[in-house]
Order: structure tokens, then sequence, then C-alpha cells
């Protein structure tokens, strides 16, 4: 795919965010055994995700990208992965059903083990060790043995990752995605909350579809999308060595692809010129993701997209942008008419959460529902503005019923973040706010679809 490219060419470039791995031996091995390894998913599958990508690219379908900030080895449970799972389906029966336009399901999902640091080093009450970079590093436990990097956590991250792998296609194919049981999506804790009375009414509006097409003999058994959905994952492409023992070449066109995901993105802290995860990332025929914050300015955007997508070929490229609620309108455009002006293919997707980070006075990191939603806000604004498409969102979110951003209709307080706050990294949007998120997306795509229609008339 790419000149002079191959899974290791990475190592000859800067690499930041990477963990130093005190026994090269190890390494070695644990990345040997990794590359002996089925792959997690495979090449045709991740085509199918860049065909569904084009079309969010066109105004088409719109992307709905939502799970873990961090997933950890110890909170692994079926249980979590159904009621995430669920949650997503949920969201993406109210966006499709509100905007007519199918939702593309991508989870942060069976992989998302790694986490960028803002630094090296932790330090507490005197002592220093390493900082926490994610399960499939280190543990979050602050102790010095823990602390130390081990390349076998990569093992049973794979391992963790297969299992979800596994859980993930029974879920979007045995029956549970089935349209017919989209009543029993909502979770139990969520019945005091207004969008839950709205979701059922939404989700009455439904059966009474599907039995108005029953009727004139389309069902889950002559049509069998009805009966199941496709579900995509994703996560940072962060640990290269994890990324590089699980590349593999497709046998049937020859190129290369990283088989731990169907969609991995490049983050904010790692996208620079000269970048080892730009070097590996521009030679894998993933679909992928480069986060766009306030520091990228569009000349650099526009070098970065000739690097990593040279064909322009359409799904390949999502840009995912951070800004924070006030700051999103000042920055997002000046990149929306560069990309436009120099006709790269993107999906457009907003990420509400990274920039709207705050510490309570009781010390719990947290992210505000209202600027979360004043983001998103300003995202469908910008796009408005401009006459382009604002196809997507990037949430860090659970099915689980936590407290950890505050707001929302079922509202979190500060008071309340220590109630139930498990996340092993950054706050997330419970099973409640996520659903609300949802009718509220579905608003705004609807205006944004009817400017457009009106727009062509």
């Amino acid at each position: 795919m790419a000149a002079k490219w191959a899974p290791d060419s990475w190592t000859k470039h800067e690499a930041r965010q990477l963990p130093n791995y005190p026994d090269a031996a190890a390494l070695k091995d644990a990345t040997n055994t990794l590359g002996n390894f089925p792959p997690l998913v495979f090449a045709g599958e991740a085509r199918n995700l860049k065909a569904d990508l084009a079309k969010v690219a066109e105004g088409k379908a719109f992307l709905l990208q939502g799970g873990d900030c961090a997933e950890s080895f110890a909170e692994f449970h079926p249980n979590n992965i159904r009621d995430t799972f669920r949650v997503i389906l949920q969201m993406a029966v109210v966006l499709t059903y509100a905007s007519k336009l199918p939702t593309i399901k991508l989870g942060r999902m069976a992989g998302q083990f790694a986490k960028p640091r803002s630094a090296d080093m932790e330090d507490i009450d005197g002592v220093s060790l390493p900082s926490y970079r994610g399960d499939i590093i280190n543990d979050i436990a602050f102790e010095a043995a823990g602390r130390n990097p081990d390349p076998q956590r990569m093992i049973k991250a794979y391992n963790q990752a297969a299992s979800t792998l596994n859980l993930l296609r029974a879920f979007a194919q045995g029956g549970y995605a089935n349209l017919h049981q989209v009543h029993s999506w909502t979770h139990d804790f969520m019945g005091r909350s207004p969008w839950a009375k709205k979701y059922s009414e939404t989700a009455d509006r439904i059966g009474e579809a599907l039995d108005f097409m029953a009727a004139c003999g389309i069902n889950p058994e002559t049509v069998p999308q009805l009966a199941g959905t496709q579900f995509y994952t994703s996560h940072e492409a962060l640990l290269l060595q994890y990324e590089q023992a699980l590349t593999r070449q497709d046998s049937l066109t020859g190129d290369w692809y990283d088989t731990s995901a169907h969609f991995l993105w490049i983050g904010d802290r790692t996208r620079f010129e000269g970048s080892a995860h730009v070097e590996y990332l521009r030679g894998i025929g993933n679909p992928i993701g480069l986060k766009c914050g306030p520091s990228l300015e569009p000349e650099a955007l526009l070098r970065m997209l000739d690097t990593l997508n040279p064909a322009r070929e359409p799904g390949r490229i999502t840009l995912i942008t951070r800004y924070g609620h006030d700051k999103i309108e000042a920055h997002l455009p000046k990149l929306v008419r560069a990309v436009t002006r120099e006709g790269q293919p993107v999906v457009w997707s907003c990420d509400p959460m990274h920039g709207n980070v705050v510490k309570a006075a009781n010390g719990y990191k947290t992210r505000p529902f209202e600027r979360i939603l004043a983001e998103v806000r300003g995202f469908f604004a910008v796009h408005r503005a401009e006459g382009t498409f604002a196809g997507g969102i990037h949430a860090e979110m659970t099915g689980q019923n936590v407290t950890e951003c505050t707001g929302g209709a079922v509202d979190v307080t500060e008071q309340s973040l220590a109630d139930r706050y498990h996340t092993h990294c950054d706050p997330r949007l419970n099973a409640g706010q996520s659903l609300e998120l949802a009718f509220l997306l579905a608003e705004m795509l609807n205006q944004e679809l009817a400017e457009r229609r009106k727009a062509a008339a």
C-alpha cells in the first residue's frame, strides 16, 4: 500500500508514549507469541467498515463510536460487555429512527487497554513510580512491582480482546440485536429517567412498524438485517509493539492490516510529523482516525492527510475533533475549510469528552454534561455554517450505572460522584446520559439534514 513501508518501519521514527520495557528478551518473547496467534479481526471486515465510513463521508450514514475510556482486567465481565453493547444499540436505534440514516456502530472495545499520559512518572507522598499507562502495560495500583511495564500483559490483553469479540459477535448476530428485542435493551436502573420513557415511546413506534412489515411478509426470516447488526471494534493504536505483532498480510489483496481491531486511531499526543505512530498507521489498510485538537493547524493537517491517505480513498480517514466547549467554534472552521478546499473525503466526528475535563471540589475528575452537549452543538453549528456534514460522535461511555460525569436529566452532582466512580482513567457517560445524548444528537442531526435538503431544493 505504501512505498518503503514494513510493519516494523516505525522503529526508525520518533516514538512517544511508549513504555520502557526493562527486559528486552521478555518483550521479544511476548511479541513473538502474539505473532503466532490468530488475528482478532479480518481484513474483509475492515474493508466493510471502510465502505460504511465512505457512506458517512458522503452524508448518507452516521458514525456512532463509543465505549470505555480504558478497558481493565479487573472489570472484565460478560455483563459489562453486554450492558455497553446494548446502550450503543439503544443510541443507534434512536439516531436511525429519527434521521432515517444508517448508524455505523463502532465500539471502543476489545483492545482499548493503553492510555497516553502527560508525565512518565507519578509522584505520591514523596514516592516516584512510572505512570499507569493502561492494563496492557502496567498495574493501576501505586506499587513498584506492578508499575514496571510487563510484556506478558499484552498476552492477557489479547486473550481478553478475543473473548470480548466473541461475545460481541454473538450478541450482534445471535438474536440479541433483533429489532423485535428493542424494548428489552433498556437497563433496569434507567426507569426514573425521562429519556427512558421517550425511548420506550420510540420502541413502541418501531414495534408497530415491524408488525406492519410482518403483515406484508417482511420479517427476520425474509430480511436477515432485522435479526442482527454489524458491530465493529476500535482502539487507539498506542502500544506499537502490540500492534506490529498483530499485523498480517491479507492473502486476497497482499495489503497489510492491523488485525487487533477494525479501526485504529492516532491520538493528539502522537500525531506529530515524523511520528512512529503515523509511520505505522500509514501502511495498514484499516480505516483510521486522527484526533484533532487546538494545536493542529490546517497546513499540518493537510500534510498529515497526504501521508495517511495519499490516494484520497473515501472512508479511509475519520477526523475526530476534540477542542472543549469554549474552543470548538473558534478553531474547527479553519480545518473544515482547508480539508474541503483540498477535496479530502473525510468523516468528521466529534469527541466532546477530552476537552471538557474539570476537577470537582472534592477532588474527583469529571466532565459536566452541559459542556459535553455544548461542544456537540458547536460541532454541528460549524458544519451547518460551512456546508459540510457533521457525521459522527466519539464518546467515552459505559452501560453501567456509574456517577462519573456530572449533570444530565438524572442529575449527577459533584457530591454524588463518589457513589459509583469506577473508571480506571477518565470519567464516562453512564447509560442514562448516553441515551439522553443520543436523543439530543438526533434533534441536531435532523436539523442539519433538513437544512441540507432545503439548500438542495
